[in-house]
């Protein structure tokens, strides 16, 4: 069997903290010892662009960013570890995506959709502030991942879409050119840590709250003395329920020391003892990676090295399917006879339903064309029942359809929507 293919995006615009470690690198450089696989990491430095005009800050944070990941184990011997921009296979087929999504989908993508939110509630025009990359962002991410044929994107709740929209584009590409493109699949891993800050909240850049990764040793245990306790003294006992301390020892200690801090919490800790026991359990994982983090940064050439390695590997993937979507296309060498017989086309799609959950929790459908055109949005349901139950009520009685009930994109009108209905109905899909 052909092994699965996994892919992962890191944006490089800024310098990876404790958070990031627990819950991107470090379970991502486990995955990637996973047998039976192949696994794809790359720094989004075009991505990067969408959202920081700072070249110094895209520069170090792309040489941070790669360092941290080596430093913490991650082979780029086994695995395919590149910078987006060194693969210009990528935008070129941003582009040929681009020329089969239709902008309808795009204007459902959340983040072009939230600046447009902003922008009404601020009442300034819905446009402000919004570029033609943060637009196309999901067309630039599908081509990340489509680019390689993964089957697997690890990704948090909030980026299920972005996947979803892959897949709708390579549907649309493959109706019209052929079974070229692999469709891929969210992989949601719900047991994936989110560590509090210092002052209780998501540990993020945003709140200013974050414990450096690969600080000095004394940098790191002034951020841990600084996290916010209550005023329980001495021998006094203490909760572990929403204490970030307890929480972010609990994502570095075994079963056996969380039960210990657990016991020490009911017998009255001092704080200033649990955070040195907090402070010695991070070094303990976190000390012997420090070194080489430090080595790499000081020695941007050697990571120059490694980078360019893996975008030639990478490459060796990316180069020889562009070559057949450009022929598929019709970008062909014109000094090359044309074949006596066209190549057959793929069996022609219909009209279906794509059920789906979004980010506010709520399931959704969509009605689809052949070629990946949005001729029917659903308002979102409470259930995946509910919205099962609309979907087959529509396929069985096309003319219960309720125009008021729905958003239409794409222009399509109520009779071209009842006649995919029926086409459904008559097909039995």
């Amino acid at each position: 069997m052909s092994p699965a293919r996994y892919l992962t995006g890191i944006t490089t615009t800024g310098t990876p903290h404790l958070g990031n470690y627990v819950g991107a690198i470090r379970p991502s450089v486990q995955a990637s010892r996973r047998p039976g696989t192949e696994n794809f990491y790359f720094l989004a430095d075009y991505h990067a662009l969408i959202k920081c005009d700072e070249p110094e800050r895209i520069q170090r944070s792309t040489m941070e960013i790669a360092a941290c990941w080596l430093a913490a184990g991650l082979d780029p011997d086994q695995v395919f570890f590149y910078r987006q921009s060194d693969i210009p296979e990528v935008t070129e087929l941003t582009w040929m995506l681009t020329c089969v999504t239709g902008k309808g989908i795009l204007n459902r993508a959340h983040a072009y959709k939230a600046q447009v939110d902003r922008n009404t509630a601020a009442s300034v025009d819905v446009d402000t502030d919004v570029t033609a990359g943060l637009f196309m962002y999901p067309v630039l991410m599908a081509a990340d991942i489509l680019l390689y044929k993964a089957h697997k994107i690890p990704v948090g709740r909030d980026q299920i879409q972005h996947i979803e929209m892959a897949r709708d584009m390579a549907q649309s590409f493959n109706h019209l050119y052929g079974e070229h493109l692999v469709l891929p699949e969210a992989a949601i891993d719900e047991s994936v840590a989110t560590l509090p800050g210092l002052d209780g909240r998501k540990m993020s850049k945003s709140y200013d709250n974050t414990i450096a990764l690969f600080g000095a040793r004394e940098q790191v245990k002034k951020q841990i003395f600084s996290i916010v306790t209550d005023s329980r003294a001495p021998g006094e006992p203490k909760d572990v329920e929403g204490s970030s301390l307890f929480q972010i020892y609990q994502a570095f200690a075994s079963e056996e020391e969380t039960a210990g801090l657990r016991r020490a919490y009911a017998e009255g800790i001092a704080w200033g003892d649990a955070k040195q026991l907090l402070f010695e359990r991070i070094d303990r994982e976190i000390g012997p990676m420090r070194e080489r983090y430090q080595h790499l940064v000081a020695h941007p050439s050697e990571l120059e090295d490694i980078l360019q390695a893996g975008a030639a590997k990478a490459r060796g993937r990316a180069t020889p399917l562009m070559a057949e979507l450009r022929h598929a296309v019709g970008l062909r060498n014109l000094g090359a006879q044309a074949g006596a017989a066209k190549k057959a086309k793929a069996k022609t799609a219909g009209p279906s339903f794509k059920q789906y959950r979004e980010a506010d929790g709520r399931f959704y459908f969509k009605l689809v064309d052949a070629q990946g055109r949005v001729l029917l949005q659903s308002k979102g349901f409470a259930s995946p029942k509910e919205a099962g139950e609309c979907v087959a009520r529509l396929k069985a009685t096309p003319e219960s359809l309720d125009a008021g009930q729905f958003e239409s994109l794409d222009g399509a009108g109520m009779a071209e929507v009842q006649a995919a209905l029926r086409e459904l109905t008559a097909t039995g899909n």
